[in-house]
């Protein structure tokens, strides 16, 4: 059985979906695939909170749960930090979506081009990063991490985009990195190292519409700790062997670590970056990777290879941008084609067709 603090009841599943108890027992009785409770207790069952959570995402109850993806790839230099800030941005600007951002990258990009430098470097010289978070780990006794303190609000550059929040990263989660697998247990083995994450932000995550976990190019505990948090993962790759050489590894991996932790962490889909239409390579490896059933389905929008992506990845320091000033427009521009991947991840987490 999960820990005590996963547990719910009826009245917490009510609170969930936006329904009365009524309505929960209704659906007890009625549907086949209502979760099992773990327990009956005189009070009533008690059901798992993840298991509520999936079943009732899944039949599109009017609940106000947020969608949870990690973005992940072994390979560095993939557009993957670029492609997670562009759907941030696309969903807070164009779909009106209330946006959390998680930066677990030692390279901190996401954070620099949500908070532009100056801003990243006050934070980090404050203690106010997810770097914090993990330090805490290695003292229990000391706890320097402040959830509201580090969440910055309002975040982006983006003109329109104004419901962005982000947990900031910082270089120091290189270092952190290689300590927590010794990290003391804490009292009564309470302390996890993959649960740090899950346990500072779970209050906070229904807030949002959507959020969106950028994870370092490996699986350590700092990727584990953000894919605990998640209810699916995309992968952004360049279409070559070296960006593709460990998709298979990412989806075993992430496959045993959610049935370890018995979650479920769907393989959402691999977006294609980068892409040149006149690569013999680029054409081969996408056509292998579209036929290849045992791979996570290919997202029909292919990201081209543009400047504009690398413009787009320098915080604006002189004001507000539009999402086209941003990313560009017309053929060469990349806006429509985010707007496109947004849509089509959107429906998938849906479950759209």
């Amino acid at each position: 059985m999960k820990r005590q603090d996963e547990l719910v009841g009826i009245g917490e599943i009510a609170e969930m979906a936006g329904v009365s108890r009524q309505a929960v027992a209704n659906w007890r009785v009625r549907v086949k695939d209502f979760p099992s409770p773990v327990t009956e207790l005189v009070s009533g069952p008690i059901f798992r909170r993840s298991q509520i959570r999936t079943w009732l995402k899944r039949n599109k109850r009017n609940n106000p749960m947020a969608h949870v993806i990690s973005t992940i790839n072994l390979k560095g230099g993939v557009a993957k930090t670029t492609t997670s800030v562009a759907l941030a941005e696309v969903f807070s600007a164009e779909m009106g979506k209330k946006v959390l951002v998680i930066d677990l990258d030692p390279q901190t990009n996401a954070t620099i081009m949500l908070l532009g430098e100056d801003k990243w470097l006050e934070l980090n010289n404050e203690g106010r990063t997810l770097a914090q978070l993990f330090k805490d780990a290695m003292n229990p006794d000391v706890k320097r991490f402040n959830l509201n303190a580090t969440l910055q609000k309002g975040v982006s550059d983006v003109q329109g985009a104004r419901t962005i929040d982000l947990l900031p990263s910082s270089l120091d989660l290189i270092d952190v990195q290689d300590q927590l697998a010794s990290a003391p247990s804490g009292k009564f083995y309470a302390v996890n190292p993959v649960e740090l994450l899950w346990r500072a932000v779970k209050s906070k995550l229904d807030e949002y519409d959507i959020v969106i976990v950028d994870c370092p190019p490996n699986l350590g505990i700092v990727t584990l700790n953000g894919l605990r948090l998640s209810d699916a993962y995309i992968i952004p790759t360049i279409p070559d062997h070296l960006s593709t050489y460990g998709i298979p590894q990412i989806v075993t991996r992430v496959g045993e670590f959610a049935q370890a932790i018995g979650e479920e962490i769907e393989p959402l889909g691999i977006v294609i970056t980068k892409y040149q239409a006149n690569s013999t390579v680029h054409h081969t490896v996408l056509r292998q990777l579209r036929h290849d059933e045992k791979l996570p389905e290919v997202f029909s929008t292919t990201i081209q290879q543009t400047n504009a992506a690398s413009a787009a990845a320098e915080f604006s320091l002189s004001g507000k941008r539009t999402l086209r000033q941003k990313y560009g427009s017309g053929a060469s521009g990349l806006t429509s084609t985010y707007i496109d991947l947004a849509n089509e991840i959107w429906d998938r987490l849906e479950g759209k067709p």
